[in-house]
């Protein structure tokens, strides 16, 4: 897969996902704006990346603001001369359940994630229009924004949002031939480690030791596994691909379906409450949608 002359955005890539996006991109040929708020980390990702042989700067904003986004583009530009990619990564996590969850930390959440990608892309989007060469937006959705994840009231409101997102500048933007995908990403970084049973694996992986095949075949592995798929998506591969979801973690990749009604019921003149009562047990109450957690699939030999 070859990215020369490409250039890209990866937000948030100081540490973890992003930084393992931002290196694959720059390994793929692309020239890549490494942004982080911890400036440190963002230059440090750029070292490891110039030790490579890659090319990358360091930017430090803050996503979410108009300002910030334009100052994302405009880095690129001034470094590289265009802009092709933007990766909209960048993310913050408060773990409460609803009643514990203050104004603040559900502020924070949406401005970091969800409005960081609509300014990212916004800004984006305004600058490939202008370039006339297309574009591509990667927008990162998470597991917790397609099925219940307990304790997470704003990341799970943002990270659904975000995938309504790809489907709606999916169509508005195919006319510009500006590829919009959303991605949904499972690795062991610390974001994870304090799920229940995790933590462990998640410092085993930080040390280097291999994952278990279970593990990987369940979905779970390290950054560099979800990365090959954001190189993909960037891609002249990946041409006319437009509006789709699709997940990465550990051995597995998958194609996310888009909701859709799973059942129908009509009555003439409309429908009053004892009516809807009536039906719903046989007609929807028949085949309840699980909103649940998916558990990991048993290894397949």
């Amino acid at each position: 897969m070859d990215l020369s002359g490409k250039v890209a955005v990866v937000t948030g890539a100081g540490r973890g996902l992003g930084r393992a996006y931002a290196a694959a991109l720059a390994a793929a040929g692309a020239s890549v704006v490494v942004n982080d708020l911890d400036g440190s980390a963002a230059d440090d990702a750029v070292k490891l990346i110039q030790q490579a042989g890659g090319t990358a700067v360091a930017e430090h904003s803050a996503v979410g603001t108009a300002e910030s986004a334009d100052a994302l583009v405009q880095a690129a530009v001034a470094a590289f001369g265009r802009l092709d990619v933007v990766v909209t990564n960048a993310g913050v996590l408060r773990d409460r359940t609803l009643p514990k969850t203050t104004d603040d930390d559900f502020d924070s959440v949406v401005h970091t994630h969800l409005r960081g990608t609509f300014t990212c892309g916004r800004a984006a989007v305004r600058h490939f229009r202008e370039q006339g060469t297309g574009g591509r937006l990667i927008l990162v959705g998470s597991p917790a924004g397609q099925r219940a994840s307990f304790g997470q009231t704003a990341y799970s409101a943002s990270k659904a949002a975000i995938i309504g997102l790809v489907r709606t500048w999916a169509m508005e933007c195919e006319r510009h031939d500006v590829m919009v995908n959303g991605i949904v990403p499972v690795a062991l970084t610390r974001m994870v480690a304090t799920i229940p049973g995790l933590g462990e694996l998640v410092e085993r992986a930080d040390a280097g030791e291999p994952i278990p095949r279970e593990i990987r075949r369940g979905g779970l592995g390290t950054p560099a596994d979800v990365a090959p798929l954001v190189v993909f998506l960037a891609s002249d591969a990946a041409a006319g691909v437009t509006g789709q979801v699709l997940g990465a973690g550990g051995d597995r990749i998958s194609l996310w379906s888009h909701p859709t009604e799973v059942a129908v019921a009509y009555q003439d003149g409309g429908w009053d409450a004892d009516a809807i009562a009536a039906m719903f047990p046989s007609t929807f109450g028949s085949q309840p949608q699980d909103f649940r957690p998916t558990p990991p699939p048993s290894p397949q030999e």
